[in-house]
C-alpha cells in the first residue's frame, strides 16, 4: 500500500536530493504493437505504489522509484496489459519500448458474458464481493467503491462459482487509511464448493488531501497500525534480520496425531536458509519446511477476526505461509517479495484485505 509538511525550502531541496540519492528512474515508449503508433494517456505506475504517471503526445514516460524492487504496470483501455518486474539493480533506468496489444477475447470469456452474467449483480452480490474484497474489518467499514457500475458478475451454476470483472479501474476510497486506490481488476473468483475467493489486479495508491491537522495525524497513526504485524512489515523484518525485535515469531507447522502442530525454532534465519546477496542487496529465504507459522505477538487480532474464527489464538495474530516445495522467495530492500505466486496465505493475513493494505513505498513514522 500514500503527510504533508510546509518545509523552508532549503530543507526541502536538501531532502529531495538524498531522496535522489536513493531512487532510480524508469523511462520508456509506449506504442501499439500492430501499427507502432505512440499511446497518449497510457497509465504507467508501479504497483502498490503512491507512483505512478500517463504517457505524453509521443507515447513516453518517466517515473523516478526509491530505491527497491516493484512490478511495473501498463494499461491501456482495450489491450493487454503490461506488467515487469524492476528493481534498483535493472538497467531500468534505459528507455524501455512496450508495445501493447489489442485484447482479443476468447471464447471461454465470450461463453461466460454470453450465458452466465447476472443482470442485477451489485444487488446480489455487491455486499459479498465487499466483504471478500475490501474486507471486514473496523477499516473496512468506511472503504467504499466510488464506480461500482463498472462491475461485472458471472455465477455458473456448473462451477458453482462467482466471476467478478471490470470494466474500468475501481476507484476505491479509504478515508481510514487517507487513501484512494485506484485498483486494475483482473478477475475475481469465489468457489462456493470449497469457500475459497482469489484476485488479482494491480492498485495504484494515492494520498488523500487535507487541511486538518488532526485528520492527518489520525491517518499516519492508521496506518502505522495497520502497518504493524502486516506481511509487509514481516518481509522487510526478514529483510533486515529483525524478526523477533519486531514481535514476529516463526514456527514450522508439521503434522503429529493428524492435527497440525507448530515447531519452535531456535535459528529462524537457519531454519529458513535465509541469504543475502550484497552485489543486488536482494535477500532471500527458503524454508526447510513448506509450511510456516508466522505470529505477531505484539498485537491481539482483531475482535471481528475472533468472533469470525472461533478457534483462533486470541493473544496473538498467526498467518500461515505454504511454500512451494523447492521455490525461494527473494525480497527487495523495499519488502517487495516475488515470487508471490509460489505463496499460499492463509490465517490473519488473509482476512486482511484491501482496507488495511499499505504500499511499497510507505515507510512508518
Amino acid at each position: 500500500m500514500k503527510k504533508l509538511l510546509l518545509l523552508p525550502a532549503f530543507i526541502f531541496l536538501a531532502a529531495t536530493a538524498m531522496a535522489q540519492l536513493h531512487s532510480f528512474v524508469v523511462s520508456g515508449m509506449v506504442t501499439d504493437a500492430n501499427s507502432n503508433m505512440p499511446l497518449q494517456a497510457a497509465s504507467v505506475f508501479a504497483q502498490n505504489t503512491t507512483t505512478g504517471t500517463v504517457t505524453d503526445a509521443s507515447g513516453k514516460f518517466t517515473l523516478q522509484l526509491a530505491n527497491g524492487g516493484y512490478d511495473l504496470i501498463i494499461s491501456f483501455t482495450g489491450y493487454e496489459t503490461y506488467n515487469k518486474r524492476i528493481s534498483t539493480n535493472d538497467d531500468a533506468d534505459k528507455n524501455l519500448l512496450v508495445q501493447l496489444k489489442p485484447k482479443e477475447k476468447s471464447l471461454e470469456e465470450v461463453s461466460i458474458k454470453s450465458n452466465n452474467e447476472v443482470k442485477d449483480g451489485w444487488q446480489q452480490y455487491g455486499n459479498f464481493f465487499t466483504e471478500q474484497f475490501i474486507g471486514k474489518t473496523a477499516n473496512s467499514s468506511v472503504c467504499s467503491i466510488k464506480n461500482k457500475e463498472v462491475l461485472k458478475f458471472y455465477f455458473s451454476k456448473k462451477r458453482n462459482r462467482l466471476k467478478v470483472l471490470a470494466d474500468e479501474p475501481l476507484l476505491i476510497e479509504n478515508p481510514a487509511l487517507g487513501y484512494v486506490i485506484k485498483y486494475t481488476l483482473d478477475s475475481f473468483t469465489y468457489d462456493y464448493t470449497n469457500t475459497n475467493s482469489q484476485y488479482a489486479g494491480y492498485p495504484l495508491f494515492e494520498e488523500m488531501a487535507s487541511t486538518d491537522e488532526a485528520l492527518k495525524s489520525s491517518w499516519v497513526a492508521a496506518r502505522k497500525k495497520a502497518y504493524q504485524g502486516s506481511i509487509l512489515h514481516f518481509m522487510r523484518s526478514i529483510y533486515q534480520q529483525q524478526l523477533k525485535q519486531n514481535g514476529f515469531e516463526i514456527q514450522f507447522l508439521v503434522k503429529i496425531n493428524n492435527a497440525d502442530t507448530g515447531i519452535r525454532l531456535g535459528n529462524f534465519y537457519g531454519a529458513i536458509n535465509y541469504a543475502k546477496d550484497d552485489s543486488t542487496g536482494i535477500a532471500s529465504f527458503m524454508p526447510n519446511q513448506p509450511d510456516m507459522a508466522v505470529l505477531f505477538t505484539t498485537e491481539k487480532p482483531d475482535a471481528a477476526y475472533l468472533l469470525a474464527n472461533a478457534d483462533a489464538a486470541s493473544n496473538f495474530q498467526l498467518s500461515i505461509i505454504n511454500i512451494t516445495q523447492g521455490e525461494l522467495i527473494a525480497i527487495e530492500q523495499n519488502g517487495f517479495y516475488y515470487d508471490q505466486n509460489d505463496m499460499l496465505i492463509t490465517g490473519y493475513w488473509a482476512w486482511e484485505k484491501m482496507a488495511d493494505m499499505l504500499p511499497y513505498d510507505y515507510r512508518a513514522e
